[in-house]
């Protein structure tokens, strides 16, 4: 079973739609400077009225971060009750095992390397970060991107790669090609974020379909 993770919310209605319709994650950027950022005290608020209407079964709660210090991360994951912290930097396992929260690590995939390359990456880097106790995300490299591009990468690079690691699918998803990418890299989880916006905002209907497509193609 693929689970989902919606990332990048910023309000309520969004934080229930998105629980309503299954997903396991719900992600908060506190990453300064990027689109979606959120700031500690509108994460702990909104976590604080979300919760007031969810009472039971609610998703794990992800903060994002990048090349931020362990006292910055700490202290958002203690104002909000995050379960995990998401690393989008330059972070290293000795870096990471101060975090108080279990991590999840970002991997990118650059496009400008062979089917060979690309493998041997990816399968280097989930052996170093799973060893590590984090949880590895994989997302396509954008040169001066922190946190998600948006766009996606080749998964036949991800062939056979699930039968070893659990791993999260990011870049470029969207409920009209998440079952394709569930049924070629059968990742443990796929995670998305611009592909259920519009015009910049986090869409009722396309969370509700990105749900469907991602439950429809679970077995």
């Amino acid at each position: 079973m693929t689970f989902f993770k919606i990332c990048g919310i910023r309000d309520v209605d969004s934080a229930i739609i998105a629980t309503e319709s299954g997903a396991s994650f719900l992600g908060f950027v506190f990453v300064p400077g990027v689109s979606r950022q959120i700031s500690i005290t509108e994460a702990s608020e909104l976590i604080a009225e979300y919760r007031k209407n969810i009472l039971s079964g609610a998703p794990s709660l992800v903060g994002l971060f990048a090349n931020q210090t362990i006292e910055e991360i700490n202290e958002v994951v203690f104002q909000c009750n995050l379960d995990y912290v998401q690393l989008c930097g330059d972070e290293s396992p000795d870096y990471w095992k101060d975090v108080k929260a279990r991590v999840i690590k970002q991997i990118k995939i650059p496009v400008n390397l062979d089917q060979k390359e690309s493998m041997e990456l990816i399968d280097i880097s989930l052996d170093k970060i799973t060893k590590a106790g984090a949880i590895p995300l994989l997302d396509r490299f954008e040169e001066g991107k922190l946190g998600g591009t948006g766009k996606a990468f080749n998964w036949n690079f991800l062939t056979g790669i699930s039968e070893r690691y659990d791993f999260i699918l990011a870049g470029g998803l969207t409920a009209d090609n998440v079952g394709e990418a569930i049924n070629i890299s059968i990742p443990w989880c796929v995670d998305v974020s611009s592909g259920i916006e519009k015009n910049g905002a986090k869409d009722r209907d396309l969370i509700i379909e990105f749900a469907q497509s991602v439950n429809k193609n679970n077995y």
